[in-house]
C-alpha cells in the first residue's frame, strides 16, 4: 500500500514504502547573507555612482551622495560582533540615517530604516519575512518623498513593490523575489521611458543586492574581513564614519587630569566635552562604540548618571543651560561664504555644497553641543531639504526650519534672525525673503 503526503522537498523511505513530505520554502536568510547583500550594494554604486550623477531628477550629483551614503552604512560591518540578522539591519540603518547625505542619500536611508524595522528581533529571516521587510522599505522611501506630483522613484517604487508583493505572496525565494522586483521596475522604466537618477538609484540598489546574495560582484567593493579596497578619486567610506551615539556621564570623586581623558576620548570619539563638576567629571561625547566608552569610563571612577542616546532615532534634546537662549545654524561651501554667513548672523557653520551635502550626522551632531537651548536650521539649497527635514524629525520642538533656495535668501533669512527671541518666532519672521 502507497501512502504520500503532499509536503514537498522531503523523501522518506518507511518500511519500503516511499513517503514525500512537501515541506514548502524552507529558505533562511542569515546575517551573514544580509551583509553579502549590503556589500553588493555598496559595490553597485560604486560601478554606478558615476553614471546615476549624469541623471536628472534627484538634485546635484545625487550618485556621489547615494555612495557617501552607502559608505556610511557598510562601516559599521566591518567589525560588528552581532551575527543576528535583525542586529545588523539596525546598526545599518542607524548608521545609514545619520550619514544620510542629500535628499537621495535621505530616501536609501530610510528604505534601510523600514527593512530593519522588518527585521526586527529577528536572528535569521525566512525569504517570505525578508520580501516583507524589503517591503517596509519601499514603503519608508516613499513616506519622505512629496508626492505631488508624483515622481519617477515613486513610480518606480510601487512597480517594485507590487512585484515584491506578488513574489513574497507565492513563496519565492528571495534570489526569485529580488529578481521579480528588478524586473517589474525594469519594465516600469520602459513603459514610462525613464531616465532618471531616482530610478536607477533603486534599480541600483536592487541589482546590487540580488549580486552580493549570490556572490557575483565585482568591484572595487568593501572586503568586511580584509578592509577596504578604495580606488582613486572615489570617496572613501572610511571618511563618512558616523558615531550616532550620544552618552552622557558623569565620574565620581575623580582626579583624572582632564586632558589626559580628551586624549584617550579621541580616539573613539566625534566630540567630547570634559568639565569638572561638583563630586566629579561631567562628560558628553558622541561615538560610535558604546561598549568601548563605557569600559574606558570604568577606569576613571564611579559612574553615574549614564545617559545614551541614539541619535539616528527621534528623541529630545537634553535640557541644558546652553551658553546662548538661541543659534542659528547655516552651510558654508568655503571660507568666503562662512565670513558672509557669520556677518549676517549665523551662529554655527558646517561645512558642505551642493556637490558635497552635508550629512545629518553634522546637522544633529551641532545641535547636540550645548551651544544653545534652541536652534533655527537654515537649509540653502533644495539639495539640502529632505537632510533639515529629518533633523527637525529627530529633534522635534527645540529646532525649527528656514528652507531657503539659495545663497543669497539664506543670507536675508539670516540678517532677521534675534538671539532674543525664540527659534519658532524667529523661523516665522525669518522665512519672509
Amino acid at each position: 500500500m502507497e501512502i504520500q503526503f503532499l509536503i514537498p522537498n522531503c523523501t522518506f523511505l518507511i518500511n519500503e514504502v516511499e513517503v514525500f513530505i512537501l515541506t514548502g520554502n524552507r529558505e533562511v536568510i542569515t546575517g551573514g547573507d544580509f551583509k553579502r547583500m549590503v556589500a553588493g550594494a555598496y559595490s553597485e554604486f560604486l560601478l554606478e555612482y558615476e553614471n546615476i550623477n549624469g541623471l536628472k531628477g534627484a538634485g546635484t550629483l545625487p550618485g556621489t551622495h547615494i555612495l557617501r551614503t552607502m559608505g556610511a552604512a557598510v562601516m559599521p560591518l566591518a567589525d560588528a560582533k552581532d551575527d543576528s540578522i535583525g542586529g545588523l539591519a539596525r546598526r545599518v540603518s542607524t548608521a545609514a540615517v545619520f550619514g544620510a547625505r542629500g535628499n537621495a542619500g535621505v530616501v536609501l536611508a530610510q528604505m534601510f530604516r523600514g527593512i530593519s524595522a522588518g527585521l526586527a528581533g529577528k536572528y535569521d529571516a525566512t525569504g517570505s519575512e525578508f520580501g516583507k521587510a524589503f517591503q517596509y522599505g519601499i514603503l519608508y522611501a516613499q513616506r519622505v518623498i512629496p508626492e505631488e506630483p508624483e515622481r519617477p522613484f515613486i513610480t518606480v517604487a510601487k512597480a517594485v513593490a507590487k512585484g515584491a508583493y506578488h513574489a513574497v505572496r507565492d513563496g519565492m525565494p528571495i534570489v526569485e523575489i529580488l529578481l521579480k522586483a528588478i524586473q517589474t521596475g525594469e519594465e516600469s522604466v520602459k513603459q514610462l521611458n525613464l531616465s532618471e537618477a531616482g530610478a536607477s538609484i533603486m534599480l541600483s540598489f536592487l541589482r546590487g543586492c540580488l549580486k552580493g546574495l549570490d556572490g557575483n560582484f565585482v568591484s572595487p567593493a568593501v572586503s568586511l574581513s580584509l578592509g577596504l579596497g578604495i580606488h582613486k578619486n572615489m570617496p572613501d567610506p572610511r571618511n563618512d564614519l558616523v558615531r550616532p551615539y550620544c552618552i552622557r556621564l558623569r565620574v565620581k570623586n575623580s582626579k583624572a587630569s582632564l586632558p589626559e581623558l580628551e586624549r584617550q576620548m579621541r580616539d573613539f570619539s566625534s566630540f567630547s566635552i570634559v568639565e569638572r563638576s561638583s563630586g566629579g567629571l561631567d562628560i558628553h561625547l558622541h561615538t560610535d562604540h558604546v561598549g568601548k566608552t563605557l569600559e574606558q569610563a570604568i577606569g576613571w571612577g564611579p559612574l553615574k548618571e549614564v545617559k545614551i542616546v541614539n541619535m539616528s532615532e527621534a528623541h529630545a534634546l537634553p535640557q541644558s543651560d546652553g551658553l546662548m537662549k538661541v543659534a542659528a545654524l547655516a552651510v558654508a561651501k568655503d571660507s568666503v561664504e562662512a565670513q558672509k554667513l557669520q556677518d549676517a548672523g549665523a551662529t554655527i557653520l558646517v561645512s558642505g555644497s551642493e556637490e558635497s551635502s552635508p550629512s545629518l550626522s553634522e546637522i544633529i551632531g551641532a545641535a547636540h553641543s550645548d551651544l544653545a537651548s534652541n536652534y533655527v536650521l537654515v537649509a540653502s539649497s533644495p539639495d539640502y531639504r529632505l537632510v533639515f527635514k529629518q533633523a527637525k524629525r529627530l529633534l522635534g520642538g527645540r529646532v525649527e526650519l528656514v528652507l531657503a533656495d539659495n545663497f543669497e535668501n539664506t543670507i536675508t533669512a539670516l540678517k532677521k534672525f534675534s538671539p532674543s527671541l525664540s527659534a519658532l518666532e524667529n523661523a516665522k519672521i525669518m522665512t519672509q525673503f
